[in-house]
């Protein structure tokens, strides 16, 4: 008897939960910044996952790395007003740093054998 082919495993979804979590933070963020088209594009970008094509993967790693620069970005403009009011500003560098660092990371997640085999990525490495 054949098993059913679902979509995802299990563990391809936990491996791929970083990166879900990378875009609901940047969502969360540019919310706050009151940017809906990037709000959408934050929430949307994760069903992409669905498409088991290469680019996809690559597409969604480079805007992980945008997302990265958007929290550093962020993040001095933040650091400006808090100097500029006299308040402390280390804590939200320390934050701000490691939300920037982990969505960099995330997009590392395509670089897994399980992923790499999904999205094809064996044949489209340089």
């Amino acid at each position: 008897m054949k098993k059913k082919s679902c979509p995802f495993s299990i563990m391809n979804i936990l491996r791929l939960l970083p990166v879900i979590l990378a875009f609901g933070l940047l969502a969360a963020h540019f919310s706050r910044a009151n940017m809906p088209p990037a709000v959408i594009v934050s929430l949307i970008t994760p069903f992409l996952l669905l498409i088991r094509k290469p680019w996809i993967a690559r597409s969604i790693q480079v805007l992980l790395l945008f997302g990265a620069a958007e929290w550093i970005r962020s993040m001095f403009g933040y650091i400006q007003v808090r100097k500029e009011i006299g308040e402390d500003w280390g804590r939200l560098a320390i934050i701000l740093v490691t939300v920037a660092l982990l969505t960099a990371c995330s997009a590392l997640v395509f670089r897994g054998k399980s992923l790499k085999k999904r999205y094809q990525l064996e044949k489209s490495e340089v």
